[in-house]
Formats: structure tokens, sequence, C-alpha cells
């Protein structure tokens, strides 16, 4: 668990205004995981296989280093590492 405490010397709440950018964030991320989504769908039904099949295939040298191949797979970590961000946001709490 990490832990994190901000001070401010503004008159103004801080809670309410780190929960709107923390929500705008995790909206921004949502965004961006639904269009790898879909970038990653167009890839499945091109090739008609799986990116999880692919993904094993290519880590196993069954697959060509094309452009098409390079970019499945860039999309695929990229959607990783929104889902480990979005998750992220999505526990945090706050303490009174």
């Amino acid at each position: 668990m990490h832990e994190l405490k901000l001070v401010s010397r503004s008159k103004h709440e801080l809670k309410p205004i780190i929960e709107a950018a923390l929500a705008n964030e995790l909206r921004l991320l949502q965004a961006g995981i639904r269009q790898t989504k879909q970038i990653l769908e167009k890839f499945e039904k091109q090739y008609r296989l799986k990116t999880q099949d692919f993904i094993t295939d290519y880590e196993n040298d069954k697959m060509a280093e094309t452009m098409d191949f390079i970019e499945w797979i860039g999309e695929f970590r990229l959607l990783e590492r929104l889902n480990e961000k979005a998750d992220t946001l999505r526990s945090i709490r706050f303490e009174s």
C-alpha cells in the first residue's frame, strides 16, 4: 500500500479538486482503453486470430516480423498499461 499526504495553503478544499482530477483521468484512460480494444478487434478480424493467441504465437517465434504485427503487439501492451493505470486510480480511496 502506498500513501500520499497533500497539503495546500489555499483556502479551497483539496479533496473535491483531487477527486475531480482523478475522475477525469479515469475517463481519459477508459476512452483510451475503448479505442485500443477497437484496434485489437480490427487485427483479430483481419487475421482471424484472438489477440492472446497471436501474442503466444509471436512470443514463440511462430509469427513473422511485420509492421502489422509490431503494431498489434504495441496496442496489446498499451492496453495492459492503460488497464493497470485505470485499476490504480480505481483503487484510490480517501481517508478522513
